[in-house]
């Protein structure tokens, strides 16, 4: 009899031991995921066969040169199916020692960089960090503007005004501006609104340098280092960071032509722009998006969704993202314009194909590359996207 019960016991010891190991270890496993920020994929890609991405390569490459023809200066990469099918780099990154742009050369992506502000603000709102209803007030109390929401600061629907314009009216332009100077001009001169909150949308630079700093509030970071931490690290983006005050010394200029654009009063605010990345980090952001290991697809569902209804078209913006819907089909963008710099990141969501170019020497023509896009779908839309 005792030895039975010994058996029993070591069975029990051995059985409530395993399931003790394992549940530590699920524990682990979250814990290291929200370390991380980054969760297991939950969309998988379906393969593309020789045949199919030798098509896509030949038809990219003939509409590449004929897009954005022999004056390109930048870097493209193309897309479908998480695979790589297409990637250049042509011209100088830097035209003054004549350092030639290769895979590693970071670009100012303008304002591709909101939706990384977007998507880092919906992912501290699915952490139950913030409401998207929080007004403006409860992150800066003094700001006076009242009505305003984390929601309509995505949306561009706030009715604020434009630093980039109300600066210049009386701001000492040897000064480098930071975020904090947009903030404290705002509560000292109380530049008027353009529309009254939630009239309209209406595109503002000021929404997302408050963004950024309402992230700099929640977390407790600096944004530049909470970006590199919780966003570009654990998605492996190694070349990729947000330019601040702190990098002027290694601040290196875009082109119109052959002339460079200095740095000028408005070059290190942050949220709004200022972020630099290369094709293949972009392509890793494209991928962390359809797999859902940033944020749920519940998540970019929202930012996914159109914002403003008061005027009928194929144009929207989401939270972070522009839309455009033609006959079912969906493209969720952004556009990019800073100094010499045109970016352009389209993604055919229905296809599983993404578009990355990014340029340092002023060339409309790179926001015509979503004519490739036929080559995806199958249709021939002449529609332009918003620039």
């Amino acid at each position: 009899m005792r030895q039975a019960y010994n058996l029993l016991y070591l069975f029990l010891f051995l059985f409530f031991g395993a399931f003790t190991a394992c549940s530590q270890a699920g524990s682990n496993e979250k814990n290291e995921a929200d370390a991380t920020g980054v969760t297991g994929a939950d969309f998988h890609f379906s393969g593309l066969t020789p045949e199919s991405k030798s098509y896509y390569k030949a038809r990219i490459e003939a509409a590449y040169h004929t897009i954005l023809g022999p004056n390109f200066n930048g870097s493209i990469l193309v897309a479908k199916n998480g695979e790589i099918i297409f990637e250049d780099y042509k011209g100088y990154a830097d035209f003054r020692d004549k350092t030639p742009i290769t895979a590693n050369t970071p670009f100012h992506l303008a304002s591709i960089s909101k939706t990384f502000t977007g998507t880092t603000v919906l992912k501290l709102w699915q952490q139950g960090r913030l409401s998207l209803d929080d007004t403006l007030q409860k992150f800066f109390p003094t700001l006076p503007y009242p009505g305003i929401s984390v929601r309509m600061l995505l949306s561009h629907r706030s009715g604020l005004p434009n630093y980039l314009y109300f600066f210049d009216s009386c701001w000492n332009k040897k000064v480098k501006a930071s975020n904090e100077d947009v903030l404290n001009f705002m509560v000292q001169h109380k530049p008027r609104l353009d529309n009254q909150p939630n009239r309209n949308f209406h595109y503002c630079n000021t929404n997302y340098v408050l963004l950024a700093m309402i992230v700099e509030k929640i977390t407790g970071m600096n944004y530049p280092q909470y970006m590199k931490d919780s966003v570009f690290t654990p998605l492996g983006m190694s070349h990729t960071f947000v330019f601040s005050a702190k990098d002027t010394s290694q601040y290196v200029p875009t082109y119109i032509g052959n002339r460079p654009y200095p740095m000028d009063h408005l070059d290190c605010t942050y949220g709004d722009k200022n972020i630099y990345s290369t094709v293949q980090d972009m392509f890793l952001w494209d991928k962390a998006l359809y797999q859902h290991t940033f944020v749920s697809a519940a998540t970019l569902d929202s930012a996914f969704t159109p914002q403003s209804l008061e005027k009928r078209s194929m144009h929207n913006y989401g939270l972070g993202w522009r839309l455009f819907t033609n006959a079912g089909d969906t493209i969720i963008y952004h556009n990019g314009k800073w100094h010499g710099s045109n970016t352009s990141f389209t993604r055919m969501v229905q296809d599983t194909a993404t578009i990355i170019v990014l340029g340092n020497k002023y060339n409309r023509m790179i926001y015509q590359s979503k004519r490739m896009a036929d080559i995806f779908t199958g249709g021939h839309d002449i529609n332009k996207l918003e620039e």
